[in-house]
């Protein structure tokens, strides 16, 4: 419904569907054996690779866990899994059936390696949330998103209130990649 928050759930790496770019870039700029190079002292392979956060466990916890007959930790209306076509596609496709839109006002910053690999790719913001989902996992639609962060915050994911559901079709992001300063919003 429109008033309803979006809470969302942090992401440490570049997920699956963004390492294809991710290795093409680092292979342009570092060559074949980029995975062996370092970043602010740390392996960019590693950093590359870091796994990605799996989240269905704290999902089944906020709808009451396997058992039906336990009262929800969490009222839920829509959850948007960040992969592949990041968040433009994954939350227009949760809102689709309600023809409503969202504000992502106060998503999570990216890490310095992200800022990093977007900059020496000349990637886009828009493309970066696409491609990246710049640290959003998941993306869920609540009422009471204390509840949502509080179970997320019981399997230790970080989440927080990221932005709100509107009325209009659109979805704006309050943009934080690397060119934000050029485009402070993003719409989609």
């Amino acid at each position: 419904k429109v008033g309803d928050k979006i809470v969302g759930l942090k992401e440490d790496g570049f997920r699956s569907n963004g390492l294809s770019l991710v290795r093409k870039i680092m292979e342009k700029h570092h060559g074949n054996n980029w995975h062996e190079k370092e970043f602010n002292g740390k392996n960019l392979g590693e950093l590359a690779l870091t796994p990605s956060r799996i989240y269905s466990a704290a999902v089944v916890d906020m709808f009451g866990g396997y058992d039906l007959r336990r009262k929800p930790k969490a009222e839920i209306y829509g959850v948007a899994h960040i992969t592949g076509g990041g968040i433009p596609e994954k939350l227009r496709r949760m809102l689709k059936p309600s023809g409503l839109g969202a504000s992502i006002e106060d998503p999570f910053e990216p890490s310095e390696f992200m800022k990093y690999t977007q900059d020496l790719g000349n990637v886009s913001d828009e493309e970066a949330y696409k491609a990246w989902g710049i640290r959003q996992g998941m993306l869920i639609a609540t009422p009471n998103p204390q509840d949502v962060i509080m179970v997320a915050n019981e399997h230790e994911i970080e989440a927080k209130e990221v932005g709100e559901i509107r009325k209009d079709s659109n979805i704006t992001i309050k943009n934080k990649g690397i060119y934000a300063s050029e485009r402070p919003y993003l719409f989609f």
